[in-house]
């Protein structure tokens, strides 16, 4: 379509005209990527502005929301300020929680590359099994009858969490690394035992810090569980994101690699908007699913 110099030429629904427009009488250059990025930016900005709308008021209540998307949030199952739930259960928040800062704390080495040691695998693989054989022994609580090996509780349930989420920071980062950047490091971010047992050891101090139940705690951990689930939908999706539009190995910093992992925030809250439209239009209920 030729480009007019009167903006009423055009349709108001006609998005990409007006875009072209305006990029056009503002001297800005004009291309396909362009275009595209200023797009993204816009559907991002209308997808979480709906999706904020749409979800319960307060920091909490968004919190929630994100934990509604991902997690049953069963009230036993879950630790509490005051007698209200968390955003996730035991469970989930030892997971998020400990890939969350399993993430952060790997940041300090930069662009490393290469995976754990197989020493250090072969126990991400053991906490892996924890994980499963806990959540497979609690779940079978749901049945009179079945048989299971012992009475689950919810600081168990937080420390398998953990554990899970600990392996999954320490494979989801090197991936990352060998994915985005343009010169990764093939070395181990965590490579040695002394590196790994000081990020258990914060790991298991937070779990020790949650099972306080003490609220001025509770309540920024409450917080950073739902943007960790952010963070780890994110990160996974803007790897995904980076190979379709063939931009493997091509960014140097954070800051150039901001079109993947937008577009990777993008999907995940999508993803979130989605379920949670989903679960309560099912439910009719913003809290966890009834025993």
């Amino acid at each position: 379509m030729k480009i007019g110099s009167n903006p009423s030429d055009f349709l108001p629904f006609n998005l990409d005209t007006y875009i072209i427009y305006t990029m056009q009488i503002k001297g800005i250059s004009i291309t396909k990527s362009r275009i595209a990025k200023t797009l993204l930016i816009l559907a991002s900005l209308t997808i979480t502005i709906a999706w904020l709308n749409y979800t319960p008021s307060g920091l909490l209540g968004k919190m929630d929301a994100i934990g509604y998307a991902v997690c049953h949030r069963i009230d036993l199952r879950s630790f509490h300020l005051g007698e209200r739930a968390l955003p996730l259960c035991s469970r989930c928040s030892g997971m998020h929680l400990a890939a969350m800062f399993g993430f952060i704390f790997q940041l300090q080495f930069g662009k490393k590359a290469k995976m754990p040691p197989l020493k250090i695998l072969i126990i991400l693989a053991f906490l892996a099994a924890a994980f499963a054989i806990d959540g497979l022994n609690s779940y079978l609580h749901f049945f009179p009858n079945a048989i299971w090996a012992y009475e689950p509780h919810n600081w168990l349930r937080l420390i398998t969490g953990s554990g899970l989420g600990l392996g999954i920071a320490l494979v989801l980062y090197p991936i990352i690394n060998q994915t985005l950047w343009k010169n990764p490091i093939y070395e181990p971010a965590i490579g040695n035992w002394k590196t790994f047992f000081i990020l258990c050891g914060l790991i298991l101090l937070m779990d020790l810090a949650t099972l306080t139940e003490n609220p001025m705690i509770l309540y920024p951990l409450a917080i950073l569980s739902g943007f960790a689930v952010l963070l780890v939908l994110t990160m996974c999706y803007a790897l995904i994101i980076s190979m379709i539009i063939k931009k493997e190995n091509f960014y140097n910093t954070w800051k150039e690699a901001w079109v993947p992992i937008l577009a990777g925030f993008t999907i995940a809250i999508t993803q979130t908007y989605i379920i949670d439209i989903l679960r309560y239009t099912f439910t009719g209920t913003w809290g966890g699913f009834n025993l």
